[in-house]
């Protein structure tokens, strides 16, 4: 099925090298705390961006990674900003030390005119990784400083720096595996080989995120180092979690990584059992006060047994996906405490959730603490699928809402995903759950994406729309769930607000006549008509996506009752697309399967 994606941007390396220049200036001139200390980690995680989209344009030039001026002087500046993290982590958040002049003489020697293109980091974004536990892994390891610590772009780039900051190694290099996911291999220059690996005796580190379904990235670094005579048994890993290899890990992967010494801290570990200053609840407390206990986790789906006095009316979740979530009470009042991504990510969130609280749709943030947003968790009140409002009600506050973000929330272009994206996504993913004939039928019935690529005006949309995720408060509705799911881990992303609108539609169950006053009272609120031909074609890609994420969400769970929810909505969603294609002979609905396939 195709639903995950990666969100890349085309910047100017003066762009970059502006913005991190005005994130540490921020960051140096706030007081001593975690505050400053997020600051700082966004700082990084920008030059980390930098950096990586450097040496990328570099390797894809040369087709392999050398040791050149800009790779060096690059992870040059992330060594000083892994310095002054470690420092401030140590300390508690203490004053750091100011960096060195040279910093912003290599920061701002490199081409300013260069456009790089750069990835956003998945750990940091979405699976609340945090640098940190780099730190804390490597000062557990052992190693000593004169070990070769090796990142795995893109994330490595900067985990890297971190682990070599704080066993007081040199500047790590960086490769970029390439090839089959399944099977990478990376392309170093020979000298570079040598020159790294002539001592067989050294030590290596490899770092990144993950592994994933067959860690050959960690595994192509490690193929390279043993290839040029490095012994299994001084090759290091630092991933970001404690598991085997996935299933698609090839048998001598498999059998090196069961053996291999590998260094992790995990986030309950380093932010749930740390130390006093290095404690999640530590850091709410100074926001909300003392808490009245300690947190509940509310994450993989649990929040369900906050909302419904039976786990048979729980609705289906994606409990792998699922951001980390806690409940945290203080003086008798109930917060949410979400994972909701480090450095900008973060406080853009923390803006938008301010910004549509002021407008009475979403309940009161209290801040954003190094990752975690805190807003008001209403345990009083019922969701919409328990306590139904009137439809003139709903439909006339669903307008209204999305009409407030295709207005006030606009994005750019590169933040979602083309029409010719979501066209190819849902055939795709027919073809996948229903077969050629199915998939066919939605091809032709889908309009060509360029006839409507000039309609889009693209947007910050909500992208998660289902009745579970309203409150009842009266005849007030309260959005939930309202900042994460256009900058989620997806293929769909930002896009004009006829994505909502369908969304709308089918997860609220609207008539033809509510989804056309529905548009009516958007273009009143955003001031821009809903294009009724960019509307009929979200809305079978709409039901195609959402049908693909509940297969594969099931698929990767096995069996359970978590499953049957998951293949009951998918179900549903397949109804409603086959109600939308188009009839055999103009007069016979496509014959359904009586079992969809497994994805």
């Amino acid at each position: 099925m195709l639903v995950y994606g990666d969100i890349e941007r085309d910047e100017t390396v003066e762009a970059k090298q502006a913005a991190v220049t005005s994130l540490l200036s921020q960051a140096f001139s706030m007081p001593p705390g975690i505050e400053r200390h997020g600051a700082l980690v966004t700082a990084f995680i920008s030059t980390s961006e930098l950096v990586q989209g450097m040496i990328d344009a570099e390797f894809h030039e040369r087709g392999f990674d050398a040791w050149t001026k800009d790779h060096a002087a690059g992870m040059e500046c992330l060594s000083v900003l892994a310095r002054a993290i470690r420092e401030s982590w140590r300390s508690g958040f203490g004053q750091p030390t100011p960096l060195p002049p040279t910093f912003f003489e290599t920061l701002h020697g490199f081409d300013p005119s260069q456009t790089i293109r750069t990835k956003q980091a998945e750990g940091y974004a979405f699976y609340a990784l945090y640098p940190e536990s780099y730190l804390e892994a490597a000062k557990a390891s052992g190693l000593g400083s004169d070990t070769q610590v090796v990142g795995i772009r893109s994330i490595g780039t900067g985990l890297s720096a971190l682990v070599a900051a704080e066993i007081g190694a040199h500047a790590p290099i960086t490769l970029r595996p390439v090839g089959h996911p399944f099977g990478r291999e990376v392309r170093v220059d020979p000298d570079l080989t040598r020159s790294l690996t002539s001592e067989s005796r050294k030590t290596f580190a490899i770092v990144d995120e993950g592994p994933g379904l067959s860690g050959s990235s960690f595994g192509a670094v490690a193929d390279w180092l043993e290839a040029a005579g490095i012994s299994r048994e001084r090759i290091h890993f630092f991933p970001s979690h404690g598991n085997a290899l996935g299933p698609q890990a090839s048998d001598r992967h498999r059998a090196r990584w069961s053996s291999a010494p590998r260094h992790f801290v995990s986030m309950d570990d380093l932010l749930l059992r740390g130390s006093p200053a290095h404690c999640l609840e530590s850091w709410l407390e100074y926001l909300l006060g003392p808490l009245d206990r300690p947190l509940e986790e509310i994450s993989g789906g649990a929040w369900r047994s906050r909302r419904y006095q039976d786990e048979g009316s729980w609705p289906p979740a994606n409990i792998q996906q699922e951001r980390r979530k806690f409940l945290a009470r203080a003086n008798g009042t109930a917060w949410l405490v979400k994972f909701v991504g480090l450095g900008e990510i973060g406080a853009r969130k923390l803006q938008i959730a301010r910004q549509l609280h002021q407008a009475g749709f979403t309940p009161e943030p209290a801040g954003c603490r190094h990752g975690f947003l805190i807003e008001r968790w209403h345990e009083e009140l019922d969701s919409l699928d328990q306590a139904p409002v009137s439809r003139k009600s709903l439909v006339e506050q669903v307008g209204a809402y999305l009409g407030f973000r295709a207005r006030l929330f606009p994005a750019v272009e590169h933040q979602g995903a083309s029409l010719g994206e979501l066209r190819r996504m849902a055939v795709y993913n027919m073809g996948q759950a229903l077969g050629d004939t199915v998939a066919a039928a939605l091809e032709q019935s889908l309009a060509d994406p360029s006839s409507l690529t000039g309609k889009v005006h693209r947007v910050c949309t909500d992208n998660r729309l289902h009745a579970w995720e309203w409150l009842v408060s009266g005849d007030r509705l309260i959005k939930t769930d309202a900042l994460d799911h256009s900058a989620a881990h997806d293929l769909v992303g930002h896009q004009d607000v006829s994505w909502d609108v369908a969304g709308a539609m089918v997860e609220l169950d609207l008539s033809e006549d509510e989804a056309s006053w529905l548009c009516d009272i958007v273009q009143q609120e955003s001031g821009r008509p809903v294009d009724q031909a960019l509307l009929a074609f979200m809305l079978p890609c709409y039901l195609a996506f959402q049908l693909g994420a509940h297969l594969m969400a099931a698929g990767a769970l096995g069996e359970g009752p978590e499953v049957t929810r998951l293949r009951q909505a998918a179900d549903r969603y397949e109804g409603l697309l086959h109600n939308r294609l188009p009839r055999r002979g103009g007069s016979e609905p496509l014959q359904e399967q009586e079992e969809a396939p497994a994805s």
